[in-house]
């Protein structure tokens, strides 16, 4: 894990990446003001190509009740799609919270997200609860789920 993206580089990767986002992340948050506080809170895990911020996986671990990681974003840009970017970036944010002492990661997916949905359980996810927009999934990590 090395954090080395700045606001502006992670702004200009989730604009880049904004329409892949189910329902696209515009339409749910200010793109400059998230990337911003990823920058300053999230744990990262990223992947850079010719200079560019190819792929992102930002999370937050709360280790001071309930042990849990909370997966906030995962993209890729597109032109470095299928190449294994996304898989690399959540398994590297699953070691981390496993030797951090977390019990369960948590991620929400919009519904019409297919291939993340596909990645996810791939991954050992599974569908928590949904709601109208978004399917919850959970990994439980070990004996604390």
């Amino acid at each position: 894990m090395l954090n080395q993206a700045n606001v502006g580089q992670i702004a200009e990767h989730l604009t880049v990446c904004d329409t892949d986002f189910v329902p696209p992340l515009s339409d749910r948050v200010q793109i400059n003001n998230y990337s911003q506080k990823l920058a300053i809170n999230a744990t990262r895990f990223e992947a850079w190509s010719a200079g560019s911020l190819a792929g992102l996986v930002a999370a937050y671990c709360n280790s001071q009740v309930i042990d849990t990681t909370y997966i906030s974003s995962v993209s890729v840009n597109k032109t470095w799609r299928g190449r294994g970017i996304a898989e690399s970036l959540l398994r590297q944010c699953i070691e981390y919270s496993i030797t951090s002492g977390m019990h369960k990661i948590y991620l929400q997916v919009g519904h019409g997200n297919s291939p993340a949905i596909h990645l996810y359980k791939k991954a050992g996810f599974a569908q928590n609860s949904s709601d109208e927009a978004f399917i919850t999934m959970v990994l439980y990590l070990n004996s604390g789920g």
